[in-house]
């Protein structure tokens, strides 16, 4: 069974690693005048937003349930989280595609090209800690999945964004250093402007398969298949339950909800039928910790119609 990451490491790993590598690519842009350079710059600076952003909405979606929002503000992650696939589109794809598109009409010389790849080096180096450091986290919650199954599986929205923005940002800083060392040795700023452009495209396909599995979240799916086939498992294991008509699940942020229609045993009294109900539900919570909300609907054994059971799918 695949449990979770820790996000906010991954997410301070991040910040810490962009704010870093702006400086320094910002130092490297004054004396370079390389586009791919601001780009690089203007994506790192963008970052260091986003997972501020990212972790401003794991805060909001700490908030207790009220009467008008019952279920809590757990969902709230996902809108911060595709407010930041936005930005990764807008600020950093669509940007660099335009930097690069000017380069292309207007054309300028480069100039200390050594400042850029000595920064680029070592941006490479700090971003390759920041992916280590995520890519830990993602181990924990992945299991024995491929980590494209677990990016169109994986129900925690802000370690999926911060994994398609480590992974666009270190190849993002490779394009750059092609760019830049090759433009150094044949005098051409085409490839400086070529090297801006591809880094724009890396960056707004990764912004749209981000915001393509945020979206999902965002309109309500179920918890993880796996998680969701473990809590069938426990539930027809009970004595006192003869079928389970069906399992529907909804992921709210950390939070999950969880409704089950059931064939109940004849055992007993309704007093001891409600019992039972009672303890499948506390140990149901006790074994998957993430329940917060459970609702059981008993059929009497040979009574009960058919539901429809959601079945988890990927994406």
């Amino acid at each position: 069974m695949s449990g979770s990451g820790d996000s906010t490491r991954a997410i301070l790993f991040a910040l810490g690693a962009n704010f870093a590598i702006a400086c320094a690519k910002g130092v490297a842009a004054f004396f370079t005048g390389s586009s791919a350079m601001i780009a690089e710059t203007v994506h790192s600076l963008a970052d260091c937003g986003n997972q501020l952003l990212l972790l401003l909405g794991m805060r909001q979606a700490k908030r207790p349930p009220t009467p008008d929002y019952p279920l809590g503000y757990g969902k709230e992650i996902y809108f911060w989280s595709f407010l930041v696939a936005l930005m990764l589109f807008s600020v950093g794809g669509m940007f660099s595609l335009y930097e690069g598109v000017h380069k292309l009409s207007h054309p300028g010389k480069l100039s200390n090209a050594w400042w850029a790849i000595g920064v680029l080096v070592f941006a490479i180096g700090a971003e390759s800690v920041s992916m280590r450091a995520c890519i830990v986290e993602v181990n924990k919650a992945r299991g024995g999945r491929s980590f494209w199954r677990w990016f169109r599986e994986s129900r925690q929205a802000e370690l999926v964004v911060i994994f398609g923005e480590d992974l666009a940002a270190l190849l993002g800083l490779v394009f750059a250093l092609i760019a830049v060392f090759v433009s150094m040795i044949t005098g051409n700023p085409l490839w400086d402007a070529l090297g801006t452009i591809a880094i724009g495209v890396l960056l707004i396909v990764v912004a749209v398969f981000v915001a393509v599995e945020v979206k999902a979240l965002l309109i309500g799916q179920s918890v993880d298949a796996n998680v969701q086939a473990d809590m069938r498992t426990f539930l027809e294991s009970q004595p006192q339950i003869a079928r389970v008509i069906s399992l529907i699940t909804l992921q709210l942020g950390n939070d999950i909800m969880v409704s089950v229609h059931a064939e109940m045993r004849d055992t007993g009294t309704p007093r001891e039928m409600i019992d039972g109900i009672n303890a499948i539900e506390a140990e149901l919570k006790r074994r998957f910790p993430t329940v917060r909300w459970s609702f059981f609907e008993p059929e009497m054994e040979g009574r009960g119609r058919d539901d429809q059971d959601y079945a988890p799918t990927a994406g």
